[in-house]
C-alpha cells in the first residue's frame, strides 16, 4: 500500500520543510500538503512553494498535492507550477485536485475565485492541465498556449467523496482521492465508482484514501478533531469517532488493512496532536507489519 503524510508545521503555522528529509528515510511514497488558505488569519501555507522547497532537501519522497482547489487559480498557471516543480523534483509530483472547500471565504472573494460553477470550472482545467503540463499547444478560453519546457504529467487523483467526484475521477484522472471516510463507508463508495466505471466504459481509477490519524495519547485532540466533524461538517458523533486512526503501531496496521480491503491502493493521513516525529515513525511502522 503506498502510504503518505502531510508535512507537520510550526506554532505560527509555517510548514516544517526538514521534516520531509525524515519521511524519506522512514520510507514513506510521499510527503503532502493541503490547500487550505482562508484568509481569516488561519494559518496556511501556499502548496506549491511548500512542495518546492522540500524537494530541495529531498531525493526520492513523492511530493503530494493533497489537494489543489483548482478554482482558486487560473489553469495555464497551475501548469506551469506543476511543469516547474517536475523539473525540479526529478518527476516525483503527484497532483491531487479537487474543487475545493472554502468558497465563501475571505481569500476566495479576494483573488476573485468562483463561488458557484466550481465543477464545470474544475472539469474545464483537467481538460487543459495535461496538455499544457507535456508542453502540447493546448486552447484555454481563446487563446492557445504552450508551455515549456516539457515535463512528465503526474497521476492526477481528484478528490472528493460525491459521484461527481467519482465521475470526474474516471473522465478524467488516475486515481479518486476520498477523505474522512471509514473502511465501511468506503466499500460502498469503491463498489459505485466500479459501476460508474463500466457504465462510462472507462478504466476503474486507483483509489487514494485521505484522512487522519492521532497516533499518542491525546484525548485533547481526539475530542478537538470530533468536535471539528460533528460541528461545521455535521457528521454524526459515532461516524466522527470512527474516522481517526489511533492506537499503537498494530492497531493502525489493523486500520491500513481495513482500507485495503475496502479497495484503497493508497492511504494519506495527516498526524494530529503532539509528538510528530514519534507518530510518524509508528505509521511507517504499521505499514511495514500490513506489508510483512
Amino acid at each position: 500500500m503506498r502510504l503518505s503524510t502531510s508535512l507537520p508545521t510550526d506554532d505560527e503555522g509555517v510548514p516544517d520543510i526538514a521534516k520531509a528529509r525524515h519521511l524519506e528515510q522512514l520510507g514513506y511514497d510521499a510527503a503532502g500538503m493541503a490547500d487550505v488558505i482562508i484568509g481569516d488569519g488561519t494559518p496556511g501555507a501556499d502548496p506549491a512553494l511548500t512542495l518546492a522547497a522540500a524537494a530541495a532537501v529531498t531525493e526520492r519522497i513523492g511530493l503530494e498535492f493533497g489537494v489543489l482547489s483548482l478554482p482558486l487559480r487560473p489553469v495555464a498557471w497551475v501548469a506551469s507550477q506543476v511543469q516547474t516543480l517536475q523539473q525540479l523534483s526529478g518527476g516525483r509530483v503527484v497532483l491531487g485536485v479537487g474543487i475545493g472547500g472554502f468558497p465563501g471565504s475571505p481569500f476566495w472573494r479576494a483573488v476573485g475565485a468562483p463561488a458557484t460553477g466550481r465543477g464545470r470550472w474544475t472539469d474545464a482545467a483537467l481538460r487543459a492541465l495535461p496538455d499544457l503540463i507535456a508542453g502540447r499547444p493546448t486552447l484555454v478560453g481563446e487563446t492557445e498556449v504552450t508551455l515549456g519546457p516539457a515535463a512528465a504529467v503526474p497521476p492526477i487523483l481528484i478528490g472528493g467523496n460525491s459521484e461527481a467526484a467519482m465521475r470526474r475521477a474516471i473522465l478524467y484522472g488516475d486515481g479518486w482521492a476520498p477523505s474522512l471516510i471509514t473502511p465501511a463507508g468506503l466499500a460502498a463508495k469503491v463498489a459505485r465508482l466500479r459501476e460508474l466505471a463500466e457504465e462510462l466504459g472507462r478504466p476503474v481509477p486507483q483509489v487514494s484514501v485521505g484522512g487522519h490519524a492521532i497516533l499518542v495519547d491525546d484525548r485533547a485532540a481526539l475530542e478537538s478533531f470530533v468536535a471539528s466533524l460533528t460541528g461545521p461538517h455535521g457528521m454524526p458523533e459515532e461516524v466522527a469517532r470512527d474516522i481517526p486512526v489511533t492506537g499503537g503501531a498494530e492497531r493502525a496496521a489493523e486500520r491500513l488493512a481495513a482500507y485495503a480491503e475496502a479497495g484503497a491502493d493508497a492511504v494519506g493521513l495527516g498526524l494530529d496532536g503532539g509528538e510528530w516525529m514519534r507518530q510518524a515513525e509508528t505509521l511507517a511502522q504499521a505499514r511495514a507489519l500490513l506489508t510483512g
